[in-house]
Protein backbone atom coordinates (compact mmCIF):
# COMPACT_ATOMS: atom_id res chain seq x y z
CA UNK A 1 0.00 0.00 0.00
CA UNK A 2 1.20 3.06 -1.17
CA UNK A 3 -0.02 6.51 1.28
CA UNK A 4 1.08 10.01 1.98
CA UNK A 5 -0.53 12.54 4.50
CA UNK A 6 -0.25 14.35 7.65
CA UNK A 7 2.11 12.51 9.99
CA UNK A 8 1.12 10.64 12.40
CA UNK A 9 -2.58 10.18 11.59
CA UNK A 10 -3.57 6.71 11.06
CA UNK A 11 -5.58 5.57 7.49
CA UNK A 12 -8.95 5.05 7.96
CA UNK A 13 -8.72 0.89 6.98
CA UNK A 14 -12.42 0.96 7.06
CA UNK A 15 -13.40 3.21 5.02
CA UNK A 16 -10.28 1.89 2.71
CA UNK A 17 -12.06 -1.78 2.56
CA UNK A 18 -15.14 -1.06 1.13
CA UNK A 19 -13.97 1.62 -1.25
CA UNK A 20 -11.38 -1.49 -2.26
CA UNK A 21 -14.35 -3.34 -3.07
CA UNK A 22 -16.29 -0.70 -4.99
CA UNK A 23 -13.55 -0.11 -7.77
CA UNK A 24 -14.56 -0.72 -11.00
CA UNK A 25 -11.89 -1.11 -13.79
CA UNK A 26 -12.21 1.08 -16.91
CA UNK A 27 -10.03 2.17 -19.97
CA UNK A 28 -10.78 5.57 -18.18
CA UNK A 29 -9.37 4.86 -15.20
CA UNK A 30 -6.47 7.15 -14.76
CA UNK A 31 -8.04 9.65 -15.07
CA UNK A 32 -10.23 8.69 -12.15
CA UNK A 33 -6.90 8.13 -10.51
CA UNK A 34 -5.27 10.54 -10.60
CA UNK A 35 -7.88 12.93 -8.80
CA UNK A 36 -8.58 10.68 -6.25
CA UNK A 37 -4.84 10.70 -5.44
CA UNK A 38 -4.50 14.71 -4.91
CA UNK A 39 -4.11 16.18 -1.48
CA UNK A 40 -2.93 19.95 -1.34
CA UNK A 41 -2.41 19.02 -5.41
CA UNK A 42 -4.11 21.93 -7.37
CA UNK A 43 -3.74 20.24 -10.78
CA UNK A 44 -4.27 16.71 -11.82
CA UNK A 45 -0.79 15.24 -12.90
CA UNK A 46 -0.99 12.58 -15.50
CA UNK A 47 0.75 12.39 -19.04
CA UNK A 48 1.18 9.20 -21.67
CA UNK A 49 3.57 8.80 -24.56
CA UNK A 50 3.30 6.33 -27.62
CA UNK A 51 6.50 5.43 -28.68
CA UNK A 52 7.13 5.61 -32.28
CA UNK A 53 7.16 2.38 -34.06
CA UNK A 54 7.34 0.53 -31.05
CA UNK A 55 3.66 0.35 -30.39
CA UNK A 56 3.61 0.56 -26.95
CA UNK A 57 2.50 3.15 -24.29
CA UNK A 58 3.75 4.47 -21.54
CA UNK A 59 1.81 6.19 -18.82
CA UNK A 60 1.83 7.72 -15.27
CA UNK A 61 0.36 9.89 -12.55
CA UNK A 62 1.71 11.33 -9.98
CA UNK A 63 0.34 13.74 -6.61
CA UNK A 64 2.70 16.16 -4.71
CA UNK A 65 2.97 19.32 -3.80
CA UNK A 66 4.84 20.31 -0.71
CA UNK A 67 7.85 18.40 1.45
CA UNK A 68 9.07 17.31 -1.86
CA UNK A 69 13.16 17.23 -1.83
CA UNK A 70 15.42 14.33 -2.60
CA UNK A 71 15.89 11.99 -1.51
CA UNK A 72 12.55 11.39 0.48
CA UNK A 73 9.50 13.44 -0.83
CA UNK A 74 5.80 13.68 -0.14
CA UNK A 75 5.10 11.90 -3.82
CA UNK A 76 3.26 9.38 -4.61
CA UNK A 77 4.19 8.07 -8.79
CA UNK A 78 2.33 5.34 -10.35
CA UNK A 79 3.66 4.48 -14.08
CA UNK A 80 2.58 1.43 -16.25
CA UNK A 81 3.29 0.04 -19.54
CA UNK A 82 1.78 -2.28 -21.78
CA UNK A 83 5.49 -3.07 -23.43
CA UNK A 84 6.72 -6.75 -22.73
CA UNK A 85 9.56 -6.30 -21.07
CA UNK A 86 12.56 -7.98 -19.00
CA UNK A 87 11.99 -7.26 -15.00
CA UNK A 88 15.65 -7.10 -14.30
CA UNK A 89 15.90 -4.19 -17.22
CA UNK A 90 12.62 -2.66 -16.21
CA UNK A 91 14.06 -2.27 -12.85
CA UNK A 92 17.56 -0.74 -14.11
CA UNK A 93 15.28 1.47 -16.62
CA UNK A 94 13.19 2.85 -13.50
CA UNK A 95 16.21 3.76 -11.07
CA UNK A 96 17.65 5.49 -14.12
CA UNK A 97 14.78 7.81 -14.91
CA UNK A 98 14.06 8.24 -11.20
CA UNK A 99 17.46 9.25 -10.34
CA UNK A 100 17.42 12.06 -13.33
CA UNK A 101 13.87 13.50 -12.50
CA UNK A 102 12.01 12.82 -8.72
CA UNK A 103 15.13 12.93 -7.45
CA UNK A 104 16.60 15.87 -8.87
CA UNK A 105 13.56 18.06 -8.15
CA UNK A 106 12.95 20.51 -4.96
CA UNK A 107 10.02 22.55 -3.62
CA UNK A 108 10.46 23.53 -0.10
CA UNK A 109 13.89 21.65 0.95
CA UNK A 110 11.92 19.84 3.45
CA UNK A 111 12.25 15.77 3.22
CA UNK A 112 8.99 13.56 3.65
CA UNK A 113 8.58 10.10 5.87
CA UNK A 114 7.59 8.15 2.54
CA UNK A 115 7.43 8.24 -1.00
CA UNK A 116 6.98 6.01 -3.92
CA UNK A 117 7.58 5.47 -7.44
CA UNK A 118 6.35 2.42 -9.20
CA UNK A 119 6.12 0.82 -12.24
CA UNK A 120 4.11 -2.04 -13.74
CA UNK A 121 4.11 -3.79 -17.20
CA UNK A 122 1.16 -6.20 -18.47
CA UNK A 123 3.00 -7.06 -22.42
CA UNK A 124 -0.27 -6.84 -24.01
CA UNK A 125 1.37 -4.67 -27.06
CA UNK A 126 3.04 -8.04 -27.96
CA UNK A 127 6.19 -6.93 -28.91
CA UNK A 128 9.09 -9.00 -28.92
CA UNK A 129 10.29 -8.62 -25.14
CA UNK A 130 12.86 -5.51 -24.26
CA UNK A 131 15.70 -6.91 -22.35
CA UNK A 132 19.14 -4.45 -21.44
CA UNK A 133 20.81 -5.86 -24.78
CA UNK A 134 17.48 -4.93 -26.96
CA UNK A 135 17.63 -2.61 -29.84
CA UNK A 136 14.34 -1.37 -28.41
CA UNK A 137 16.20 -0.80 -24.76
CA UNK A 138 17.52 2.89 -25.56
CA UNK A 139 13.95 3.74 -27.00
CA UNK A 140 11.89 2.38 -24.02
CA UNK A 141 14.91 4.15 -21.70
CA UNK A 142 14.19 7.38 -23.35
CA UNK A 143 10.32 7.06 -23.27
CA UNK A 144 10.51 6.59 -19.87
CA UNK A 145 12.66 9.44 -18.68
CA UNK A 146 10.50 11.70 -20.81
CA UNK A 147 7.59 10.49 -18.51
CA UNK A 148 9.29 10.78 -15.07
CA UNK A 149 10.45 14.33 -16.07
CA UNK A 150 7.45 15.44 -17.04
CA UNK A 151 5.76 14.80 -14.14
CA UNK A 152 8.70 15.43 -11.73
CA UNK A 153 8.35 19.17 -13.33
CA UNK A 154 4.59 19.23 -12.88
CA UNK A 155 5.13 18.34 -8.97
CA UNK A 156 7.43 21.50 -8.58
CA UNK A 157 5.74 23.54 -11.10
CA UNK A 158 2.09 23.21 -8.59
CA UNK A 159 4.61 23.35 -5.35
CA UNK A 160 2.35 25.29 -2.65
CA UNK A 161 2.76 28.69 -2.61
CA UNK A 162 4.72 28.29 -5.94
CA UNK A 163 4.21 30.74 -8.75
CA UNK A 164 7.63 30.11 -11.11
CA UNK A 165 9.46 27.01 -12.19
CA UNK A 166 13.07 27.07 -11.27
CA UNK A 167 15.13 25.13 -13.96
CA UNK A 168 18.97 25.45 -13.18
CA UNK A 169 21.61 23.29 -15.91
CA UNK A 170 25.03 23.04 -14.48
CA UNK A 171 27.66 22.41 -17.06
CA UNK A 172 31.72 22.17 -16.42
CA UNK A 173 31.99 20.43 -13.57
CA UNK A 174 34.46 17.96 -12.46
CA UNK A 175 31.30 15.46 -12.06
CA UNK A 176 27.57 15.23 -12.31
CA UNK A 177 27.60 14.85 -8.48
CA UNK A 178 29.36 18.53 -8.41
CA UNK A 179 27.08 19.94 -10.75
CA UNK A 180 23.80 18.17 -8.92
CA UNK A 181 25.71 19.55 -5.78
CA UNK A 182 25.74 23.24 -6.91
CA UNK A 183 22.18 22.71 -8.56
CA UNK A 184 20.68 21.71 -5.88
CA UNK A 185 22.11 24.59 -3.63
CA UNK A 186 20.78 27.04 -5.94
CA UNK A 187 17.29 25.55 -6.33
CA UNK A 188 17.32 25.42 -2.51
CA UNK A 189 18.09 28.81 -1.95
CA UNK A 190 15.62 31.01 -0.16
CA UNK A 191 17.46 34.41 -1.29
CA UNK A 192 17.77 32.83 -4.96
CA UNK A 193 13.65 32.03 -4.62
CA UNK A 194 12.92 35.60 -3.50
CA UNK A 195 14.59 37.14 -6.25
CA UNK A 196 13.03 34.57 -8.98
CA UNK A 197 9.38 35.74 -7.48
CA UNK A 198 10.20 39.12 -7.54
CA UNK A 199 11.48 39.07 -11.01
CA UNK A 200 15.13 40.21 -9.87
CA UNK A 201 17.76 38.64 -11.86
CA UNK A 202 19.80 39.40 -8.23
CA UNK A 203 23.07 37.54 -10.27
CA UNK A 204 24.90 37.81 -7.02
CA UNK A 205 22.69 35.24 -5.34
CA UNK A 206 22.93 32.50 -7.42
CA UNK A 207 26.94 33.03 -7.51
CA UNK A 208 26.89 33.14 -3.43
CA UNK A 209 24.81 29.71 -3.27
CA UNK A 210 26.82 27.95 -5.79
CA UNK A 211 30.08 29.40 -3.49
CA UNK A 212 28.28 27.84 -0.44
CA UNK A 213 27.64 24.69 -2.16
CA UNK A 214 30.96 23.15 -1.25
CA UNK A 215 32.03 22.33 -5.08
CA UNK A 216 35.52 23.56 -5.85
CA UNK A 217 34.95 27.21 -8.24
CA UNK A 218 37.12 29.44 -10.03
CA UNK A 219 35.71 32.26 -10.33
CA UNK A 220 37.83 33.64 -13.88
CA UNK A 221 35.88 30.67 -14.96
CA UNK A 222 31.91 31.79 -14.07
CA UNK A 223 29.62 31.77 -16.97
CA UNK A 224 26.01 32.57 -15.82
CA UNK A 225 23.05 32.66 -17.57
CA UNK A 226 19.10 33.85 -16.63
CA UNK A 227 16.92 31.86 -18.89
CA UNK A 228 19.01 33.24 -22.68
CA UNK A 229 20.84 36.14 -21.45
CA UNK A 230 24.37 36.05 -19.94
CA UNK A 231 24.76 38.29 -17.16
CA UNK A 232 28.07 37.21 -15.57
CA UNK A 233 31.10 36.30 -18.23
CA UNK A 234 34.53 35.14 -16.77
CA UNK A 235 33.14 35.73 -13.50
CA UNK A 236 32.59 39.73 -13.82
CA UNK A 237 29.07 41.06 -14.10
CA UNK A 238 28.08 42.23 -17.78
CA UNK A 239 26.35 45.48 -18.29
Amino acid sequence: MASTGVIGQELPMKLIKTGIGQIVLSTEGGHSLVKAMMTTDTVPKEVAVRVGDSGFIIGGVAKGSGMIHPELATMLCFLTTDAAIDLDFLKLALRKAVDISFNVVSIDGDTSTNDMVLVMANGLAGNKPISQDSRQASVFQQALDQVCIYLAKSIARDGEGASKLIEVTVSGAPSVAEARLAARTIVSSPLVKTAVYGSDPNWGRIVAAVGRSGVGVVESKIDLYIGDICVVKGGRPLP
